[in-house]
């Protein structure tokens, strides 16, 4: 029997907190409730891996969500939980706010019920391939460590997720860098070499087609030549990471900040997060199909 996704629902409000119960009770998740802030972080701190992801109002006595958030960013058992931010202000600065803060993901209030349930599908299926990928990530080769150059060449998305587990052990951070490197290595396959477009993989994902659509134009005679190249690098000051891959490119600068038209889609905050999570800098090149990730040495141990 597979085990239920368990969310840490933080409100302070008790009818939001009956209402959100029955929500993910028709959604079959488990869930565990705390009042405020301050009760919420002594849950995270007793038991951090009882949590896949934590649904969190931003207005609550004592700690607020932010206060709350920027705690489990800065505590290495919480960084990697998702966070849904509840919140009746939706507007652009309160966004990019939360975006700083490390949440990636928001509901409105009032709720309506089905754009609940879709983002918070939405953030468990992120958590659970979060979880898998630092499953690949300890099975990865430390010996990246001695690592000051190599060259590596990917075709399809395990083959991106197995070389991002790999490569992220190189990193003073391997949870955090794991994620933001699958993210770029994945949108260099399916983005770049199979042409997949941001509108595409929305109906693709809505419709629960998008692996099989992946694997189809894999087989296809054109894209059996393209491969994503990486070029990783290490000296005493940093960690690059150059990805390029076959396609056309994309409007990269769309997706450095959130957009609040792009808030509530299944998909798209890969580049923002692997920006201001996993990386010290990224810089696209060019039309997009080539961007630099760099991760700082300093602090590190040597």
């Amino acid at each position: 029997m597979t085990e239920k996704t368990r969310v840490l629902v933080v409100e302070d409000n008790e009818y939001d907190r009956a209402l959100l119960q029955a929500h993910l009770r028709e959604e079959e998740f488990a869930a565990d409730f705390a009042e405020d802030g301050v009760e919420g972080w002594d849950l995270l701190d007793r038991q951090p891996d009882r949590y896949d992801l934590v649904l969190l109002d931003r207005t609550m006595p004592r700690m607020n969500g932010l206060e709350l958030l920027g705690r489990m960013k800065r505590d290495a058992r919480c960084r990697t939980i998702p966070v849904i931010l509840q919140t009746a202000c939706v507007g652009r600065q309160e966004m990019i706010e939360g975006i700083r803060a490390g949440a990636y993901y928001y509901l409105t209030k009032p709720y309506d019920g089905e754009v609940l349930r879709s983002v918070v599908r939405t953030a468990a299926a992120d958590s659970h391939e979060i979880r898998d990928l630092q499953k690949r990530l300890r099975r990865g080769l430390n010996v990246l460590s001695l690592l000051a150059e190599a060259r590596f060449s990917i075709r399809t998305i395990d083959e991106a997720r197995d070389l991002a587990g790999v490569l992220a052990n190189a990193c003073p951070d391997p949870d955090s860098a794991v994620i933001g490197l699958t993210e770029l290595l994945v949108n260099g396959v399916e983005h770049g070499n199979l042409g997949i477009t941001y509108e595409e993989k929305t109906n693709l994902r809505n419709c629960h087609d998008w692996e099989a659509e992946v694997l189809r134009r894999l087989e296809l005679a054109e894209n059996a030549g393209k491969k994503v190249d990486v070029h990783f690098q290490r000296n005493g000051e940093e960690i690059r990471f150059h990805i390029r891959d076959a396609g056309k490119g994309f409007e990269w600068t769309r997706y450095l900040e959130i957009d609040p038209r792009r808030a509530f889609d299944t998909h798209g905050r890969g580049i923002l997060l692997a920006r201001h999570f996993s990386f010290s800098a990224l810089e696209y090149l060019g039309c997009g199909n080539e961007v630099t990730a760099t991760v700082s040495l300093a602090g590190a141990p040597a």
